[in-house]
């Protein structure tokens, strides 16, 4: 990563609202949120029945096949939404400035 440029605090960047540098909760999130999605993809099954058989071993319910198929691919979506989301948050970030 490139260290950031450092600027002189005047007038002209109080009045025009520069944006304020990212706390570290939302660095903490982004991060969070990234090890969660590549979680997902690397822990998922590839069978919709090892899926069940997953849940029900460590929460005590049943899945049907179909159940476990669409549970699947719905945590495979959602997981590559956030991995986008937050790959498309720290890009504007980065273009735009911090």
């Amino acid at each position: 990563m490139l260290p950031r440029k450092r600027r002189s605090l005047t007038t002209d960047d109080c009045c025009r609202g520069a944006p304020e540098p990212s706390s570290r909760s939302r660095r903490g999130w982004e991060l969070a949120a990234g090890a969660f999605s590549l979680g997902v993809w690397t822990l998922i099954p590839k069978c919709p029945v090892c899926l069940a058989a997953y849940v029900a071993l460590w929460t005590g319910l049943g899945l049907s096949f179909s159940a476990a198929t669409y549970l699947r691919w719905s945590l495979l979506v959602l997981s590559s939404a956030l991995l986008c989301y937050v790959a498309w948050r720290r890009n504007r970030r980065t273009v735009t400035g911090p």
